[in-house]
């Protein structure tokens, strides 16, 4: 099923939209910020013991939930901790309330909630397209946000201005970003990828939250980013994002769509190198 055209919504509904995601990341960012208990534990474990879930994750969909429902009762919503509600207006949010759980669990800066809309099937990849987006990580009061056709850009307390990939194009160069899987057998294959691509890049980072390392690809802020197991969620906004801000998302192959598998996001240039050297070809 190809993806459907997320153009063919008018531009005035997609800046709308992308006021309305701003809007949205912003109240459950305050939200998990300011209301984050101090003695925050585990609530409940999903797919393995390292795929935690808070009660704020909770708290944080149902809050994107209610606001959504009442702002577009016809849209469908997707969340990583409801699942899907369905709608009748071809149009589906898609919500991350925490990106990068393990994080806040820590108290580590570097989390984010991720709120999208797109157009088809977001549990069908590449059967989706997304439409318009925000991520916001709340300890920096930073919301990086997007519409199709409309670029890319950064919102801070003190201005909004817009951001691009970085130029680089050679692997030597680069710095590049990526995250680990819940299950540890995965881990072990991904520790190797790691291992064979260290000797050949400027360095790479794992911050862990598959949002924000998108986003920082549209910043500049690193060069590339490979990830396997992230979902829709994960990913909606930020490709969009990255994408508005001139670089390229694909899954394992060019013009692929992203998915659990892989999902690779980069600069136009770098983005073929990174493809190769995940494979092996680019590697000496």
């Amino acid at each position: 099923m190809p993806a459907p055209d997320p153009g063919t919504v008018p531009e005035e509904e997609r800046a709308e939209l992308e006021e309305l995601a701003v809007q949205l990341a912003l109240e459950a960012g305050v939200l998990i910020r300011d209301e984050r208990p101090g003695r925050l534990g585990v609530d409940r474990v999903k797919s393995s013991e390292l795929d935690v879930v808070t009660v704020m994750d909770t708290r944080s969909e149902q809050l994107l939930r209610a606001r959504i429902a009442a702002a577009r009762p016809d849209d469908a919503i997707l969340g990583e901790e409801e699942g899907l509600s369905t709608g009748t207006s071809g149009l589906s949010w898609v919500l991350d309330p925490i990106d990068g759980t393990v994080n806040y669990l820590y108290d580590l800066p570097a989390y984010a909630v991720s709120v999208a809309v797109v157009v088809g099937d977001p549990m069908v990849p590449g059967a989706w397209a997304p439409v318009a987006g925000a991520v916001i990580n709340p300890r920096t009061d930073e919301v990086f946000h997007a519409r199709v056709g409309g670029g890319a850009y950064l919102l801070t307390v003190e201005d909004s201005v817009p951001i691009h990939v970085s130029q680089v194009g050679h692997l030597g160069g680069a710095l590049l970003a990526t995250g680990f899987a819940y299950d540890r057998a995965v881990r072990r294959g991904q520790a190797e990828v790691v291992a064979a691509l260290l000797p050949h890049v400027r360095d790479i980072r794992r911050m862990g939250a598959a949002a924000l390392d998108l986003c920082h690809v549209a910043a500049g802020r690193v060069d590339g980013y490979w990830e396997q197991g992230v979902r829709a969620w994960d990913v909606a906004a930020g490709m969009l994002v990255v994408t508005e801000a001139g670089g390229v998302v694909s899954g394992a192959s060019a013009g692929s769509p992203p998915s659990s598998d892989l999902t690779v996001a980069a600069g136009p240039t770098l983005h073929p190198v990174l493809l190769g050297a995940l494979d092996g070809s680019a590697l000496g």
